[in-house]
Order: structure tokens, then sequence, then C-alpha cells
């Protein structure tokens, strides 16, 4: 009897042992974080959309966009100004851009101004806090943005074979940026752009194959004859390109420009869109050896120095 006793009580304390062993393990699991609590914004297309969360973090913010898509496509935050929501531009917004390209594909350019003469007063509060740059299909860009709190539009004005902006076929939507900030601190740069309205664009810093960080200095903005002011796409192109079908194409006010299909020899890797005067922001790019160029999407790029090409060897 007394053994058994004395089996029991070991048997016990052992599981006692072992519980308190277990119970210590689970209260040391650290839980995983938010993705978007680090600044890890996934986006994607399909078609004619974006699937990405409804509500951000505010501060610096890597958006991860994924292009699954058979069309060029990009993303741009636009930080509306306070009362103004999707319905507005939905209803003041569209129209007069809808009706301003058809007149356009139309070879009426001054009807065309007309239209676009009707764009909606609030528009000229909009701010434009980046993005990325033109990505192609089946391609992934990343690029990190400051994000102030408040009420965005998430959008891709990119034109269909028709002329129809892919804003007016669901690329349009709603983001709400909160008050809570990531813990998301940029990573070193690689290279460093200079942007202006008055120097253009300057590649400051040499730049190789392999993994590279661009940081993008917008050292002043200006809203140029297409309404939106300059950014940075880089494109890799190869022997069969013509850089001038680039430059016509990305003037969307150009019946050809920024439509489906691109120029041949082209391919979109991304950028920084849209930034206030003063701001920064970075994007990142596995690089491989070839011919690149960098290239703002304004009219007439390379007679503004807005362009800048250059070649990474073997």
């Amino acid at each position: 009897m007394r053994t058994f006793f004395t089996f029991s009580l070991l048997f016990l304390t052992l599981f006692a042992c072992k519980t308190k062993e277990k119970d210590t393990k689970e209260e040391t699991i650290t839980p995983e974080k938010n993705p978007l609590e680090l600044g890890e914004v996934h986006i994607s297309t399909q078609s004619m959309e974006f699937f990405v969360a409804d509500t951000l973090y505010s501060g610096w913010n890597t958006l991860i966009y994924e292009n699954k898509s058979p069309e060029v496509h990009f993303v741009m935050m636009d930080l509306y100004p306070e009362g103004i929501t999707i319905k507005n531009t939905k209803a003041e917004l569209l129209p007069p851009f809808d009706d301003g390209m058809r007149l356009i594909m139309e070879n009426k350019m001054d009807s065309a101004m007309v239209a676009f003469g009707k764009i909606p007063e609030w528009f000229q509060q909009v701010k434009f806090m980046g993005g990325t740059g033109l990505v192609s299909p089946k391609h992934t860009a990343k690029s990190t943005v400051y994000l102030e709190p408040g009420h965005y539009i998430m959008e891709c004005y990119v034109k269909m074979f028709n002329g129809e902006w892919h804003t007016s076929h669901g690329m349009l939507k709603e983001i709400f940026v909160s008050n809570q900030t990531t813990k998301l601190t940029p990573s070193a740069p690689t290279a460093i752009i200079e942007l202006s309205s008055t120097d253009g664009l300057i590649l400051k810093d040499s730049v190789t194959s392999g993994n590279q960080i661009f940081q993008t200095n917008f050292i002043d903005q200006k809203v140029y004859e297409n309404f939106v002011g300059h950014d940075i796409n880089l494109v890799r192109y190869d022997n069969t390109a013509s850089l001038d079908s680039l430059i016509q194409w990305m003037n969307w006010m150009d019946p050809k420009g920024l439509i489906t299909p691109p120029p041949k020899g082209f391919t979109f890797l991304g950028g920084m869109n849209n930034l206030p005067a003063g701001s920064k922001g970075f994007f990142e790019v596995n690089l491989v050896p070839g011919n690149y160029v960098l290239i703002s999407e304004v009219p007439a790029a390379d007679e503004k120095n807005l362009m800048y090409t250059f070649s990474i060897k073997e």
C-alpha cells in the first residue's frame, strides 16, 4: 500500500510540474504583430480593382503592390480635404475627366479643355502622398511612403484600349489612415534621386546590379499641363524599344498616352508617385544587367529634363 501511495504522489508531482512548465511556455509566447502595424501594406490587382485593407496606420508604410492583371497599373495615394468622399469623386470629379478624355480621343482638344474646366474646386486641395510608379503585368513593386492621418482615395488612372480611365472601371478605393503610427523605419538607401521642376531629375549615385533602394527627394512640386505633378518611374527597355514612343506614352493628354497596350520593349518596375514639395519616399527594386530609364509622367519629359537613362553592365 505504501508503494502505491508513493507512486501516486510521484505521478501527481510530475504531472503538476509538466502542467506548470506548459503554462509557463504558453505565457512566454509572443503574439504575432499585425503586418499593418509594422507598416507592411499588401496590395494586389486581378483586373480593375485594389485588394487592400480599408484602414492603414499613419507614418511610414511600405506598399507592396502585386500586379496580377494583364495591364499596366500603378498605385497613387490621394489625401482628400475634410468632408470630401468617394461619392464626391464619382459624382463631381470623374464625369469631367471622362468627358474630357472622350473628346481627346475624338481629337476635339478645345472641347476637352471646356470639359476639364468643370473639375471641382476641391480637387485643388487634394494632396498626392506618393505610391508606386507604373508596374507591368505579373510584376511586384515596393514603395515606402509617409502617410498622414486622414481620408484617402487609392487610384490608378491608366487608360484602357478605348481611352477610358481605369478609375472609371473600379480602380478607385477609399482608405482611412488612422492616428496610430507604424513601427517602420525606412532602410538606408543605396542611391538618391533628386527631382525638381527647375533642375529636372538627377540620379546622384552610380547604380549596380542587385537589390537597390532608391531615396527620392522631391525638392519642389508643380502642376503640369496634365493637371498632376512630377513623379518617378523606373523602366527597363530592350533593343526593340523606342524612347520617343515612351515619352509620348507618358503624357495621358495625348490620345495614345497611358493607353493599353504600352509601347513595345518596355518593362515598368515601379518607382515613386507624386509627392509634395520637400517630401521624400523610397522604392526598392532588384536590378539586372540591361538598359534603364527614369522618367516622369509629364508631357515632354525629355524637354523638362525629367528623364534619365543609364545602363548596368554584365
